[in-house]
């Protein structure tokens, strides 16, 4: 995390947070300025007051200029199209990768744990996900197909946040 930059922006997750990690984020490093993007009606009478301004808006339309974007828990609600789509509009938000751009997806990468109650687990989450949105869980091949279409050049995983990863795509 020392690595971020002076402005990240996290989306929101379709109606579902408040910006818990904009806000720890913003509290661990003061000198990082942080957006949480959400629906208009989900960031009417969130408090102005604070580390992290929200943004009325959509990711499908427009993300906020940043040198960091952070999709926690959010691709895995879609489909690949979808996907791509999402991480589009973040390329178009963030600078090259010599001046530090860099999309932060926080996601489940399937088959990433040797264990097997790990990967029970992952597939549970995988049917899950399927069921409530339609959306999926992912392997690395299939996040690796998703950044290249998206037009990202590199991707780096760090699988340390038990089921979930963080990876960190760049342009």
């Amino acid at each position: 995390m020392r690595a971020c930059l002076p402005r990240a922006a996290v989306a929101g997750r379709r109606r579902w947070g408040t910006g818990a990690a904009a806000r720890v984020v913003a509290e661990a490093f003061p000198h990082i300025k942080c957006a949480v993007l959400d629906l208009p009606q989900v960031v009417q009478g969130l408090p102005a007051d604070g580390p992290v301004d929200f943004v009325a808006g959509s990711m499908f339309e427009r993300v906020p200029p940043a040198d960091a974007v952070m999709l926690k828990w959010i691709l895995h609600d879609w489909d690949d199209e979808v996907c791509v789509r999402i991480l589009q509009k973040c390329k178009e938000a963030i600078p090259s990768r010599e001046a530090g751009g860099k999309v932060i997806v926080v996601e489940q990468v399937t088959g990433s744990s040797p264990e097997e109650k790990s990967t029970e687990m992952q597939h549970f989450f995988d049917v899950w996900m399927m069921i409530l949105t339609g959306g999926r869980e992912r392997d690395e091949q299939e996040w690796c197909k998703i950044f290249t279409e998206a037009g990202f050049s590199d991707y780096k995983i760090a699988a340390t946040l038990g089921l979930r990863s963080v990876i960190e795509v760049f342009p």
